[in-house]
């Protein structure tokens, strides 16, 4: 989750009941895959949210709390107005899949670059290690890169490792390292504890750039 308000960015990694979340403005879904689209998780989300989704994937989205959903293929944008004000969504290509049960290969992918307020982020999704984000830095700069740093063991090919996706936050530019895809689900054979404990060994000699290292961390830009 996200928020901006008078220019300070907040990045929370969530660990909230539905019951503790503020009431969401928007709702961004990379891919089906069942870790990132939770069916019964979408649907307890409080408020009327607007949702922007990968091409092929809002038939799976729980309809009645949201305000309205739309399919965003690579390279497009979407303003959406929120209460708290408007919010520039652009889909961008990363390296991965999207079928939910093996046959639907129809069902697209996507990262973001969400911006607001002059603060901009850079949201890989899933993705596997691509020269692409050396092309995204034209969207930036960007303040952070929220990258997916786990289950790259045995699955290297739509996974990136904590340094794979250090380097593509550089080569997109990002200023601070938001890691996501660890530390949820035991979705590979990489000890649970090892992404984050490989992405702070990657940072290290950048003190302050790793922000919001376990779920339930709160971190801020200012």
């Amino acid at each position: 989750m996200w928020v901006t308000t008078l220019g300070l960015l907040r990045l929370t990694s969530c660990a909230l009941a539905p019951s503790q979340l503020p009431e969401i403005d928007l709702v961004l879904v990379s891919h089906a895959h069942f870790d990132h689209l939770d069916t019964r998780s979408l649907g307890a989300i409080r408020g009327r949210p607007v949702a922007v989704m990968a091409p092929a994937t809002s038939d799976l989205l729980p309809r009645r709390r949201y305000r309205s959903v739309r399919e965003l293929p690579w390279d497009e944008s979407v303003r959406v107005e929120t209460p708290r004000g408007g919010v520039e969504v652009r889909a961008i290509q990363v390296k991965h899949w999207g079928a939910r049960l093996g046959s639907d290969t129809h069902r697209g992918y996507n990262g973001y670059v969400i911006s607001r307020g002059g603060r901009m982020l850079l949201f890989g999704g899933d993705t596997a290690y691509t020269p692409l984000f050396a092309s995204h830095r034209r969207h930036g700069p960007f303040d952070a890169a929220i990258m997916p740093i786990g289950a790259y063991d045995p699955f290297i090919s739509n996974h990136c490792t904590p340094e794979q996706a250090v380097a593509m936050a550089d080569a997109a530019g990002a200023r601070l390292f938001v890691p996501v895809h660890h530390q949820t689900f035991q979705l590979s054979h990489e000890p649970f504890d090892e992404p984050i404990a490989r992405a702070d060994a990657a940072l290290a000699a950048e003190r302050g750039r790793l922000v919001v290292r376990h779920v339930g961390d709160t971190g801020r830009i200012v």
